[in-house]
């Protein structure tokens, strides 16, 4: 039986301050802070959570913070352009009120028949807010939220990536992650994996730019959907048979990862669905206070002597 990911279950990306990462996508965008932990990698660097009241996949984008003087990252091929969350077609008016009043420059477009609004996070990073007649969402309403549940975000709508041309890209979402071509522009084109649903389309664009550097303000990584460790397994091996190199696969302690990077230059993760945010905290008490894994434990002190500071995010309730 052919592999198939149902779509995306999280996107991580490099901010700057963390403060005003946390108070932008909590304060502004309603999305709730789920966890805050360390880069497992990187001791001295938060991964910030934000997704909706559980932290449910397809609902998530994270952040590694780059303080001190991180370098600002440059936009180019082999990088995600932009991260895109499904919102109700009634729900258009009220966001880009929030937004304008919020002070952020807001655009307004159609794609395939689905009005979008465009806007950048304070870091650069570009985000969609894309608007569809048979939204369903992936997402549990966060009752305590900034934003009137009947207009929070619903999960990922998709991601658009962008590369040196459309074929090696295509094949591996084709060939290895089950997505079908489904509508096409002069310079895009739509993938949609499965059934369908929240998350389920990845859109390829081509440009000239050059490779893209990382640092603030890019994404860093795509994250897709495994059922378990086991199709993970089957995963690497399907990598693998595109002459690809997968990693080995990583405990991330709320899920297990492999990870690859395809031929366009993204670098893309498989990750469970479970164990969950829960893992190691109440659901009450998500993304209340500084969480590690148990082997960094011991570490605690001087792992939080090296952090800024992170104050529980501001929830401006402005656009109500």
């Amino acid at each position: 039986m052919a592999l198939e990911t149902p779509g995306l279950h999280h996107v991580t990306a490099i901010a700057g301050d963390p403060q005003r990462n946390a108070d932008f996508y909590v304060g502004t965008l309603g999305l709730r802070f789920v966890k805050k932990t360390v880069n497992h990698d990187d001791t001295g660097t938060y991964h910030c959570y934000f997704g909706d009241e559980e932290g449910t996949p397809g609902t998530n984008l994270t952040f590694f913070p780059w303080t001190e003087g991180g370098r600002q990252g440059e936009f180019g091929s082999g990088q995600t352009q932009a991260t895109a969350y499904l919102i109700r077609p009634d729900s258009v008016e009220y966001w880009l009120e929030r937004l304008e009043s919020s002070g952020i420059d807001v655009e307004r477009d159609e794609r395939f028949d689905e009005i979008l609004l465009r806007f950048s996070d304070p870091d650069g990073i570009e985000l969609e807010l894309i608007a569809s007649s048979d939204a369903e969402s992936a997402a549990t309403p966060w009752e305590d939220g900034p934003v009137p549940v009947d207009h929070q975000l619903l999960g990922f709508h998709s991601v658009t990536l962008a590369v040196a041309e459309f074929g090696p890209t295509e094949t591996i979402l084709t060939d290895v992650l089950g997505y079908d071509l489904e509508a096409e522009t002069d310079d895009r084109r739509r993938y949609r994996s499965g059934p369908g649903g929240p998350g389920s389309v990845v859109d390829l664009v081509e440009t000239d730019a050059g490779r893209g550097r990382m640092g603030v303000g890019t994404v860093h990584h795509v994250a897709f959907v495994a059922t378990d460790v086991e199709e993970q397994q089957r995963w690497r091996e399907a990598y693998a048979g595109q002459g690809l190199s997968p990693s080995e696969v990583i405990d991330r302690k709320y899920f297990q990862s492999i990870y690859t990077r395809e031929p366009g230059g993204v670098l893309f993760e498989m990750a469970t669905t479970g164990p969950g945010f829960t893992a190691d905290e109440d659901l009450e008490e998500l993304g209340s206070k500084l969480v590690l894994p148990d082997r960094l434990e011991s570490k605690r002190d001087r792992i939080e002597s090296q952090l800024p500071p992170l104050e529980g995010p501001t929830a401006d309730s402005s656009g109500d």
